[in-house]
């Protein structure tokens, strides 16, 4: 689903001013309880766009540049300090509240994500049954001994309800490269172990493709070649057709169903077809002309702006909604910001030792697109991505980079085992090195950005 760049640009500005806003309240708040007094909360930097002041004496900014935020305390170390207000100073707080200061910021990040989570397992996330096909011939599932009709109850013991928890799952063994054991309820409803040996099967982590790589087919209906919603603009909505044509014939080769009809368009990339089409009770000719798009292997396949009409009898048949009460839905919020804590740690960690692609790192560009897709889809859809986006705030945050809350961190720990702080110059230089980091990660991440706008 593609969105406007309007809309983009304004889900991108919500997502990160609530992000930012959770993020920076977390330190805001735990310092004003541990008697340290704020000066200012701003989010974003650069020219202030709205401040106030309040009457505690704390300065409330939004700025022009939303790309972060801060809040700042008193502190010796950046300008004289009244006598009397020497004791609220930060730097005159014991190591323990200075830890509590910078770690609230990602906690609250995490308990962002849990209560979005929480919300959105209470009300219900929509979602599609975990049902198999038949598996790709010579594949890794087709050795695991999956079948046709396989529906995946578990994996490793963690109940999968929808389709989706099974992409999570199976992308976090991937990176595991470990033996993955499947519990699943087979064709005859007779409960069987499958297995997936993912050591040293290369994969990849790539959740949209990660089923095609192990040889593992979702459920597909067979839909009759009906057209059900035609997009503006594209190739379908140029050639005329309209919700309800029915396709009999493309060059004269008799259309089985929306599969078939689908494999015929990818084949003819900006070439003519002639359709044969039945519209209420007659038969017409149509010329159409499919776009085209690369693939990742570097070919092109057509298509044409259209979905297949889906009866509501067949839809209803693997339409799952996955819904818990007040208490299991935070048990369960719970588990799964810690599942995806890990698996962002993890894919980290890969790219660290050069196992994954740092193709997968995103910046402002992509967040945006993604953002603006997820508003367009729905409430559900953007705070399932507002409690992603927060989580990898929180995780990246308490990476032990200087000038990150994880660098803060490493200091205060350092000086809390060795009773006294580093040095100003090494601060300074841990200081500097982290701002090249952030730098070079920036711009790498602007650089993917560009990749794939440009691709």
């Amino acid at each position: 689903m593609s969105s406007s760049p309007l809309i983009s640009v304004l889900a991108l500005i919500v997502t990160l001013g609530v992000l930012i806003t959770v993020h920076e309240f977390g330190h805001f708040w735990v310092a004003r309880r541990l008697g340290v007094k704020v000066t200012k909360f701003s989010i974003g930097f650069g020219k202030p766009l709205w401040r106030r002041q309040s009457q505690d004496g704390v300065e409330y900014v939004i700025a022009a540049l939303p790309l972060g935020g801060y809040v700042k305390m008193l502190d010796e170390r950046e300008g004289e300090v009244p006598e009397a207000d020497l004791h609220r100073a930060f730097n005159r707080q014991p190591v323990r509240s200075r830890i509590a200061i910078v770690l609230a910021g990602p906690l609250f990040n995490f308990l962002f994500a849990i209560l979005a989570y929480a919300c959105m397992f209470v009300v219900g996330v929509p979602g599609v049954k975990p049902l198999l096909d038949q598996p790709v011939v010579g594949s890794l599932a087709e050795a695991g001994g999956f079948r046709k009709g396989d529906l995946i109850v578990a994996i490793d013991g963690q109940p999968t309800p929808a389709l989706s928890s099974v992409m999570l799952a199976l992308v976090d063994r991937a990176m595991a490269e470990d033996v993955v054991r499947f519990e699943v309820q087979d064709a005859d409803e007779r409960m069987r172990i499958r297995t997936l040996d993912l050591r040293d099967a290369q994969v990849g982590t790539d959740d949209m493709m990660i089923f095609e790589r192990v040889g593992l087919t979702p459920w597909q209906l067979v839909l009759p070649a009906v057209i059900g919603q035609v997009m503006p603009d594209g190739a379908a909505a140029r050639a005329g057709l309209q919700p309800g044509d029915r396709i009999l014939l493309a060059n004269s080769e008799p259309v089985m169903d929306w599969k078939h009809w689908r494999s015929i368009i990818e084949r003819y990339p900006g070439q003519s077809l002639t359709v044969r089409i039945e519209r209420e009770g007659g038969e017409q000719a149509l010329e159409l002309i499919p776009d085209s798009r690369e693939t990742r292997q570097g070919g092109q396949v057509g298509f044409i702006g259209a979905v297949a009409d889906v009866p509501l009898d067949l839809a209803e048949d693997l339409q799952v909604v996955v819904r818990y009460g007040p208490l299991d839905a935070m048990s369960a919020a719970i588990g799964k910001t810690w599942d995806m804590s890990l698996l962002t740690l993890r894919m980290l960690g890969r790219m660290l030792v050069g196992k994954a692609s740092l193709e997968n790192l995103s910046g402002p560009l992509t967040i945006a697109q993604f953002a603006g897709q997820a508003a367009s889809a729905g409430l559900m859809a953007f705070l399932s991505l507002l409690a992603l986006v927060s989580i990898s705030l929180g995780v990246l945050n308490l990476l032990p980079v200087p000038v990150l809350d994880g660098g803060h961190l490493l200091y205060y720990l350092i000086e809390a085992i060795k009773g006294s702080p580093l040095s100003e110059a090494l601060q300074h230089m841990g200081q500097q090195v982290g701002i090249v980091v952030l730098l070079l990660l920036m711009g790498l991440a602007l650089f993917n950005d560009f990749n794939r706008l440009l691709g």
